[in-house]
């Protein structure tokens, strides 16, 4: 039993050391003891990195190789760590290495992206803990690569991204839907991504080749909706100056989506399930009749079984567009797939604004322990906002500072309330280090404390 023990102990700690060699590690220094002292440091840890202490070298390296994290001081002879920050690949986390009275060009550093930054003569305890960040912050962005590389699998409905298990049943069902010409009904919280499921039903259906044509139901005037959905001839009513086809018409050999159906006119539902029952419109002003072949496609974020209970929407009519019903979850149940969203929409943006934006651990993390209550649309829209309004391609977690304070998960954090001393202790010292965007020893000394009390109130209330 104790071989075998010792076996598996070897093999995880083998493991280990492996996962550890696929980060590639460079330390920059002029000063030779400073690279070997750091060298060993990491090489305990488990890591493999390689130094350089001729600048120009590692200029060329850091723009011809891929690494991971580049360890750099800021002040050395031709070429300084500055210059090598602004080489660096859009991937590469970088570490500078400060001397005193250095902290205007450390601070500088951090807005043209490095990572984080440590003074010199070093703190070591100081530095391995910005260091374990920046591995964090690494092996998050490779799962999320990862992941990413996966989402192939969701390329056929229609851009639809998810890989929780609510949404992978979501994609089941769009499979199985989109081989018949069966009605659905698409439920879910405005923000969910409705359309697109529609779209993606269509898309792999028989009828991919036809029409999709999709309308809602809530923006049309009452008095127009009629019209719209079955067409009119010319001076059916005032205004009909020529004929016009509904969308049911348009939609002929297609898909029909009616968006926010619940909001549909209750005298016009009766029509609705006629031309339901037949696949027959009469325009408008007209007495002929028109066979139509549509596939329907129903969506609402409201509950319609309590509207049927008010006597809002009719019953019959429900059990005609909801032969089957998707459910859609609301972001807030599915927030393993905010970081592939929050990749896909980076991405997506960035190729619209002909940049490459970064998006570190630390974003992701707050964006993961928000509340959506827009969900994916909210989301999209977050993110293109931080884009756009930075003044960096590094999107870190002080990029969405502007979210509504007190609706990030952290209700904890929200001032006001019966709060014992500790809880205030804890929403001051992250308020401080948030507005000083993470910069520790900046924020110890604003706090009145030294930095490795602030290092221990960080460990205590779990606040990276």
């Amino acid at each position: 039993m104790t071989n075998i023990y010792i076996f598996v102990k070897i093999i995880y700690i083998f493991k280990d050391l492996m996962d550890h060699s696929e980060i590639k590690i460079l330390i920059v220094d002029d000063e030779v003891n400073s690279t070997i002292l750091l060298k060993k440091v990491l090489e305990k840890k488990g890591f493999f990195p390689e130094t350089e202490n001729d600048s120009k070298t590692a200029l060329g390296r850091i723009e011809n190789e891929e690494f991971d994290i580049v360890i750099s001081d800021l002040q050395m002879p031709d070429i300084s760590g500055t210059e090598l920050l602004r080489a660096k690949k859009p991937d590469t986390l970088f570490i500078m290495i400060t001397g005193f009275g250095s902290i205007d060009s450390a601070v500088e550093s951090m807005k043209l992206g490095a990572f984080d930054y440590i003074g010199k003569p070093f703190n070591l305890e100081e530095f391995i803990l910005k260091f374990d960040k920046a591995v964090e912050n690494i092996n998050l962005y490779k799962k999320v690569e990862n992941l990413r590389q996966q989402v192939d699998e969701t390329s056929s409905f229609s851009s639809i991204i998810g890989k929780s298990r609510k949404m992978l049943n979501v994609f089941d069902l769009i499979k199985n839907v989109s081989r018949t010409d069966t009605n659905v009904l698409i439920e879910g919280q405005s923000g969910t991504g409705k359309e697109l499921v529609a779209r993606a039903i269509h898309h792999n259906s028989p009828r991919a080749e036809g029409p999709f044509i999709a309308i809602n139901c809530s923006a049309i005037p009452d008095n127009l909706l009629e019209s719209e959905l079955f067409g009119h001839t010319k001076g059916a009513y005032t205004g009909a100056v020529d004929a016009q086809k509904g969308v049911f018409e348009l939609a002929h050999g297609g898909t029909l989506l009616l968006d926010e159906i619940a909001e549909m006119p209750f005298a016009l539902q009766s029509k609705l399930l006629r031309v339901i029952e037949t696949w027959e419109i009469k325009p408008l002003g007209s007495d002929k009749v028109k066979k139509i072949d549509v596939r329907l496609l129903s969506a609402t974020n409201r509950n319609i079984t309590e509207l049927i209970s008010e006597k809002k929407f009719r019953e019959d009519l429900f059990y005609r567009i909801a032969t089957v019903t998707i459910s859609l979850p609301p972001l807030d149940q599915r927030k393993d797939d905010i970081p592939l969203l929050a990749d896909h929409f980076v991405k997506k943006i960035s190729a619209k604004m002909n940049r490459q934006f970064i998006l570190k651990g630390d974003a992701i993390e707050a964006l993961t322990r928000h509340h959506w209550q827009g969900n994916v649309r909210e989301l999209e829209n977050v993110i293109e906002r931080a884009m756009i309004s930075g003044d960096s391609d590094i999107l870190a977690r002080h990029s969405f500072k502007f979210l509504a304070a007190g609706n990030d998960g952290n209700d904890e954090l929200t001032m006001g309330g019966n709060l014992e001393l500790k809880d205030l202790e804890k929403v001051h010292i992250r308020k401080v280090l948030e507005e000083n965007g993470w910069n520790k020893l900046q924020a110890a000394r604003i706090l009145g404390i030294d930095r490795k009390t602030l290092y221990k109130k960080i460990k205590e209330y779990e606040l990276e």
